[in-house]
């Protein structure tokens, strides 16, 4: 009997047990036993609910029956994986409509378009999501250059982001002589995405912010200003702004569109693969363009694809230690640079020119005609290469030093136009010398003196005829002046800058 009564007692504390429910830290709700929880020997902070919006809830039926749930699958393409990410609300317009009609009537256009981002949109995408940013925005390089990273407009914004040259040097895309970050891939997205980033936190809305990126920051606080000031709304719709900024949305909205359903809009998308197109390569030296191309097994045009910020044939380690190459290339690339150990891996340096010089005189001291001197450094015609300038010039088969990375980062290619004169005679009064007639005309007397066969201390006769070499203007005005029929002849003149250091002019 005693057997059985500790039995008994046994199985009613077993289900007691199994009755009780754990007590997790901080809550302080009674157990389904009905007694409270022995009190903690110190209070526990309260527990921080890692949702979004609290604690869980009962989800109503309706709610369970509409409720989207995620997807345990892979994004079968890229497009799919943009799909997932759309997070802006939507903008419900008739302009959005026109834009889709305008679109979808285009289809080389979209197509041409869509093949080009191909290389670009993975990137954009991990870097949107790796920032918890709608992807949405990986679309808006289709509205603001379509997708071509050597897109320059009337107001000389460049690149697939189109950045102005301020806004650009304010989010440190350098743009100097040998290259423009604003074009640069990873550069130029991540200045863009920072940029938008600083918007959306302004305005607290995507469209604003959008409308901001197009429009500049002080013109939409401004105009939502003058809403508020009125006593009227201020979303995107309802300011008054520009008719290329009012397009804006619309045509990103318009896009993203086509991209959700491209069946309903007749249109066929190329399909991209969600992974990596390329791949970032560390270079240790200064290197030439179409090496790395041949090196890599591609096409110099596919490689300027990649690094459109590249605007002269070699590319400076110091100023950009890293380049892009298509995935399967950048091992190609590796192994063949470590096999080539025999010379120099670019043909090309920098020259920082001493003084103002002629073109002509530049090329004579470089070694290179002045044909490709200009051709490789973008000279214009008519212009003297100022003092100072970053001037790329051939690379000596001796020479074992890559540029700095002060020339590489902020090097400049600068010119001033050059002085065309015209061979004048002025007439010396009672007592002028070589130096007061220099004086007279802001010239120098060792040219006054060259030019008349005179010492530089020599004095001229009352009446005496002077010849000097004025700009054209200067010449026309000079009073008493008498044109020469000789033939013109280069000569050397003052110019502008402070000290009046003498610099090569082209006479006519």
């Amino acid at each position: 009997m005693k057997i059985l009564h500790i039995a008994c007692l046994a199985s009613a504390l077993w289900l007691t047990g199994c009755a009780t429910v754990e007590t997790l830290p901080g809550d302080n709700t009674a157990s389904t036993t009905g007694s409270a929880p022995a009190a903690p020997k110190a209070p526990l902070k309260p527990h921080t609910p890692v949702y979004p919006n609290g604690p869980l809830e009962p989800i109503a039926m309706a709610q369970a029956a509409h409720g989207s749930v995620a997807s345990l699958s892979a994004p079968s393409d890229l497009w799919d994986r943009i799909r997932r990410g759309f997070a802006m609300p939507d903008l419900e317009h008739e302009l959005v409509q026109d834009r889709e009609q305008w679109y979808a009537t285009r289809p080389d256009y979209m197509q041409r378009m869509t093949e080009r981002s191909s290389k670009y949109l993975f990137h954009i995408v991990e870097e949107l999501e790796r920032r918890g940013m709608p992807t949405e925005l990986a679309l808006l390089p289709y509205i603001e250059s379509a997708f071509n990273p050597q897109a320059v407009s009337v107001a000389k914004a460049a690149g697939m982001w189109q950045f102005m040259p301020a806004t650009g040097t304010y989010f440190d895309l350098k743009q100097n002589a040998f290259r423009d970050d604003r074009r640069d891939v990873l550069a130029s997205t991540r200045a863009a995405l920072d940029y938008l980033q600083k918007l959306y936190n302004m305005f607290g809305d995507w469209h604003l912010a959008l409308a901001a990126y197009n429009w500049g920051e002080g013109s939409v606080g401004r105009a939502i200003a003058r809403n508020q000031k009125a006593g009227l709304g201020t979303s995107y719709t309802e300011l008054n702004m520009p008719a290329e900024t009012r397009m804006y949305v619309p045509k990103l909205q318009a896009v993203k569109n086509i991209v959700a359903n491209p069946d309903a809009f007749k249109t066929e998308l190329p399909l991209i693969e969600n992974h990596p197109y390329f791949q970032t390569v560390d270079i240790t030296h200064d290197i030439d363009v179409a090496l790395v191309a041949s090196l890599a097994g591609i096409r110099e045009e596919d490689f300027r694809a990649l690094n459109p910020s590249f605007n002269r044939p070699v590319i400076f380690a110091a100023g950009t230690p890293q380049i892009l190459l298509p995935w399967n290339n950048a091992k190609v690339f590796q192994r063949n640079l470590e096999a080539r150990r025999e010379g120099q891996y670019a043909s090309w340096t920098v020259w920082s020119v001493p003084s103002n010089m002629s073109v002509a005189e530049a090329a004579q001291r470089a070694g290179i005609s002045e044909a490709d001197l200009r051709s490789v450094n973008n000279i214009p015609p008519r212009m003297l290469i100022k003092a100072g300038s970053a001037l790329m010039v051939p690379r000596s088969s001796t020479t074992r030093q890559d540029v700095s990375s002060h020339l590489a980062d902020n090097g400049q290619l600068s010119f001033t136009p050059e002085v065309v004169t015209r061979r004048t005679t002025v007439r010396a009064g009672k007592g002028e010398t070589v130096a007061s007639i220099a004086r007279r005309y802001r010239l120098t007397a060792a040219h006054v003196a060259d030019w008349n066969d005179v010492r530089a201390n020599a004095a001229f006769k009352a009446g005496q005829q002077v010849v000097v070499y004025l700009p054209v203007r200067a010449a026309r005005e000079s009073s008493g002046a008498t044109r020469s029929s000789s033939a013109s002849k280069r000569a050397v003149a003052p110019t502008a800058r402070k000290g009046g250091t003498p610099s090569k002019v082209r006479r006519r």
